[in-house]
């Protein structure tokens, strides 16, 4: 089975939209680089066959190929199969790095998905339809030696088709154009956020069907940090990641978490599915 090898490709592509696009303004998805309290059940998720699809960033073309093909028997269908399939791919605080504990609360309740609401704000509530499972995870890296707090999450989506995932990368697309400010907590924002779209096949992208990297700034009361925040997807299930930035910490190191991350978790992905790449 095939291991990635490109994380130093993604920091690539982030650190370029940063240049190219600038500080101009423009789901869970782990957009909060912490925890969040859930908000109540809305709708049970509906269980389905995976659908054929375009990939969401190519304006409704087919790509041409994909990135990973899961053993059919294999991907989750069940709301049991797809608990159990998040729970083995989001990072817990060890595989981000030695320096790394978990926040408290350390994980998402399941049964739950963060959403962004018609007043821009981030909050979880219950899973909508077309969605199986969703686990975020929240790690830190504690404020040592002069150096601020780098806040990380990890989260894992399983919907029941390819068409249900792929529409969650193009809701992402929209996002930042709808709402140019995103609240995270009463008084956590996200900002200046730019998007940049890689399907299978263009650029360095040899190992996802869908890629979605924004890049911006995360407001709190105590300053400004940088923000990062990859949605991936591969087959079902989206992959998103969020980094944010800390007082002696560059964007390129910043960059190098959420695309180890990101790798890791996709490498899960393909253990946990079997099939070929």
């Amino acid at each position: 089975m095939r291991r990635c090898t490109w994380p130093w490709q993604i920091t690539t592509v982030v650190i370029v939209a940063g240049v190219v696009l600038g500080g101009c303004g423009s789901g869970d998805d782990g957009k909060a680089a912490g925890p969040k309290t859930s908000a109540p059940e809305k709708s049970a998720a509906q269980s389905g066959p995976p659908e054929a699809t375009a990939s969401a960033s190519t304006g409704g073309k087919n790509a041409s190929s994909l990135a990973f093909q899961p053993d059919p028997a294999k991907v989750p269908r069940t709301k049991d199969r797809a608990e159990a399939l998040v729970a083995a791919v989001a990072l817990k605080p060890q595989a981000w790095g030695a320096q790394f504990r978990a926040q408290q609360p350390a994980a998402s309740a399941l049964g739950t998905v963060a959403e962004l609401d018609e007043q821009c704000r981030w909050e979880r509530r219950g899973l909508p339809r077309g969605v199986l499972a969703s686990l975020s995870r929240y790690s830190e890296i504690p404020a040592a030696g002069g150096k601020g707090e780098v806040k990380v999450s990890a989260a894992v989506t399983v919907h029941t088709s390819v068409r249900e995932a792929d529409e969650r990368l193009a809701s992402t697309l929209e996002e930042p154009l709808r709402c140019r400010q995103q609240q995270v907590r009463s008084d956590e924002w996200i900002a200046g956020l730019m998007s940049t779209a890689t399907p299978y096949g263009q650029g360095n992208n040899t190992y996802a069907d869908d890629q979605v990297v924004e890049m911006g700034k995360y407001l709190t009361s105590g300053g400004t940090q940088t923000y990062y925040w990859y949605v991936t997807r591969l087959g079902t299930v989206t992959l998103a990641v969020s980094v944010k930035g800390a007082k002696g910490y560059s964007d390129n190191e910043l960059g190098t978490f959420a695309s180890r991350a990101n790798a890791t978790m996709l490498n899960r992905v393909e253990f946990e599915l079997g099939g070929e790449s």
